[in-house]
């Protein structure tokens, strides 16, 4: 018996396809509790027939030239679109980080557009105080742009992240 990979898109993901794919940019991180500093990333968002996508992010810090300097945030988890609720919801974002976080999103896709709260975050007893986080992603011109609104360590929901990418060849 051989097996075959599906690797054509479900069509429950529709309104995410836009995100399919590798990514790779810059962007500018800050905090009241961190300096603002620019940082890489790289994504990759992949499917396999299934209805879900796959999501890694990978970022680093950069120096005033834009070189690497050393790793910053690794991000791996599912994007899962459920079936409209009341208020919109229309997909999840599932996610774990290896600082001791995980955390689930909630929140609308449309065709170039995804917006999500988080619904549920979970962290280990040696994690660093963090409550709750907004994140808001665009297809704008070909480009991946995004933004997250975060609150920890005693802080309010605040901006936190930014970054503008470039789909990968």
């Amino acid at each position: 018996m051989v097996f075959t990979l599906d690797t054509s898109l479900h069509e429950d993901l529709a309104p995410l396809a836009w995100l399919v794919g590798r990514w790779a940019g810059a962007g500018l991180v800050g905090y009241p509790t961190i300096e603002s500093r620019r940082f890489g990333q790289e994504i990759t968002c992949r499917h396999d027939g299934r209805p879900f996508l796959e999501w890694r992010s990978q970022t680093w810090l950069l120096d005033d030239d834009g070189n690497q300097v050393r790793p910053l945030a690794t991000e791996l988890g599912f994007w899962r679109p459920v079936p409209a609720s009341e208020d919109g919801t229309n997909v999840e974002l599932l996610l774990t980080h290896p600082f001791g976080v995980v955390e689930m999103y909630a929140g609308v896709a449309e065709p170039a557009k995804v917006e999500l709260r988080t619904d549920g975050v979970m962290r280990s007893p040696f994690a660093k105080e963090y409550t709750a986080a907004h994140r808001m992603y665009g297809y704008v011109n070909s480009d991946l742009l995004w933004v997250m609104d975060m609150a920890a360590m005693g802080q309010p929901l605040q901006s936190h992240v930014s970054a503008e990418l470039k789909r990968v060849k």
